[in-house]
């Protein structure tokens, strides 16, 4: 009798332990990947994708959720950005040229989350948006997700909200110490296509090779974006040879690489050839640019604004520059870009200004 107790236990003790394995198994699985159903997204809540482990607002990625940075940012009233790529299982990304976004196939999610890390009063951190693009059988879709004020979750944005958009009041410290306070505009959906469009369809911005052929500092290690991409099974390959833009900020670079890198990332995806503004002269494309013409220079203003204002860019004066005019302004009938901005960039002004001072050209 007591061996049949003995081993009566000893069955219950292992089947218990054996259970335990699964349980903490299951955990373990549920907590390294993403939840994504294409059929159901995008889902109400920003959690509900377990894009991030841990808290959400620390926004820590989770497994396969790769995070990226494009050497040039886009100017969006000073604001920082986390940007992350995830794509399913048993598909890759394609190169096409180094001027066009990656091929990326159905399913990828691209993540791109706003904040400011000196909010006032205390220089605190807050997140106030996060958008994704998430691309469908159908195409690229968007989907805005705000922020509450605990910081604990990110709702998403619809109906009669998303179409109209909202603003929402901040007041920062800039990096000089100047304090701004402005109303950031969370976008609508026709503002988000009105950048994100390209023969009529959404399409990405920021991911082209020439934006992302440079290192990041991943939690293992430095390495070529692209390469990570090709390491985590996410892009097929990539040539050796792509010209790549720079960073705008690093004084050690050209300065006319300098100011075309920042045009391309801030102008280009509405100035050129079939995307919002292509009816203007200007095409401002990082490919296009070492073409002096194309980006306005001794080029008349399809609108000049005054006769002091005629030319795009005037050599030697940007007091006479309409594109100077159009970045130095925050009216809206003037001001470039038109939207996601509300306040002027001055860094981006500045080195405008450098650069149509350096020319010595004379305009016919």
């Amino acid at each position: 009798m007591r061996k049949i107790y003995l081993l009566t236990l000893f069955c219950f003790l292992v089947l218990f332990s054996c259970k335990n394995d699964e349980k903490i198994e299951s955990i373990e699985t549920e907590s390294s990947f993403v939840n994504f159903n294409i059929d159901a997204v995008p889902y109400s809540k920003l959690s509900t994708y377990m894009f991030f482990t841990g808290e959400l607002k620390n926004l820590q990625p989770n497994t396969k959720v790769i995070p990226y940075e494009p050497a040039s940012s886009l100017f969006t009233d000073y604001a920082l950005k986390k940007r992350f790529i995830w794509m399913p299982g048993g598909v890759k990304a394609s190169y096409d040229t180094d001027d066009k976004v990656l091929n990326f196939p159905v399913g990828t999610v691209l993540i791109k989350n706003f904040y400011y890390n000196t909010i006032q009063p205390g220089n605190t951190t807050k997140i106030l948006e996060t958008r994704l693009m998430i691309k469908k059988s159908t195409g690229w879709i968007f989907a805005e997700y705000l922020w509450n004020d605990a910081q604990t979750e990110a709702e998403l944005v619809t109906g009669a909200n998303f179409a109209s958009g909202s603003s929402k009041n901040i007041t920062f410290k800039k990096d000089n110490g100047e304090i701004i306070t402005t109303d950031y505009r969370i976008p609508s959906e026709t503002e988000c296509l009105a950048c994100h469009k390209l023969d009529n369809k959404p399409i990405p911005i920021g991911l082209k090779p020439q934006n992302i052929n440079g290192t990041y500092n991943y939690p293992n290690g430095i390495k070529n974006q692209l390469q990570k991409l090709v390491d985590e099974g996410y892009l097929q390959s990539y040539p050796s040879n792509i010209v790549s833009t720079v960073n705008y900020k690093d004084t050690t670079k050209p300065l006319d690489i300098r100011l075309r890198s920042y045009l391309d990332i801030n102008c280009a995806h509405c100035h050129q050839e079939n995307a919002r503004c292509d009816y203007r002269a200007i095409r401002l494309s990082f490919s296009q640019t070492a073409n002096l013409t194309k980006m306005g220079v001794c080029v008349m203003a399809d609108e000049p604004l005054n006769s002091s204002l005629e030319r795009i860019i005037t050599p030697g004066n940007p007091a006479k520059s309409v594109m100077h005019f159009r970045l130095s302004s925050t009216n809206e009938n003037n001001r470039m870009p038109l939207l996601g901005r509300t306040i002027v960039h001055d860094e981006g002004v500045e080195l405008l200004q450098q650069w149509i001072s350096s020319l010595n050209q004379t305009c016919p």
